[in-house]
């Protein structure tokens, strides 16, 4: 196990259930993109630690039961990166509809913290759940 992916696997484990330990493995400059966020009207990037805090606690607050399963976290050739294929689960507070989703996370380690996430997730997913628009595309019938 590399310090890359014991983050990752706590991340995983604490993001929601133990966010106060989480909120220790993340570093003050912390950079975590979310290229496919924008078409939900969301960032496409949270720069520090003050907006991911704001970020996840908006998460927190939206789905309910949030939690991750069948991870699978793979170790790279550098021990300060590493990435995990991981489902999810939890229900929106507004809508009331379950939120079903696979994610991609690639981590970078720095200093023993979590420098850089990057996260893939069909915002299609996310959109049905959250009975939300998607940007760019004027109406839907999915």
């Amino acid at each position: 196990m590399t310090i890359a992916t014991e983050l990752l696997q706590r991340h995983l484990q604490w993001l929601v259930d133990d966010n106060q330990h989480w909120q220790e493995l993340i570093a003050d400059d912390i950079v975590w993109d979310l290229p496919y966020a924008p078409s939900l009207g969301h960032p496409l990037q949270l720069d520090g630690r003050e907006s991911v805090l704001r970020h996840v606690s908006w998460f927190v607050g939206a789905v309910k039961n949030f939690r991750f399963f069948d991870a699978v976290v793979t170790a790279t050739d550098d021990p300060q990166h590493a990435i995990a294929r991981v489902r999810a689960e939890g229900l929106i507070s507004a809508t009331g509809r379950t939120y079903r989703q696979e994610y991609v996370v690639f981590l970078t380690a720095r200093d023993g913290r979590i420098a850089h996430l990057r996260e893939y997730f069909d915002p299609v997913q996310a959109a049905l759940a959250l009975d939300a628009p998607i940007v760019g595309v004027p109406s839907r019938s999915i």
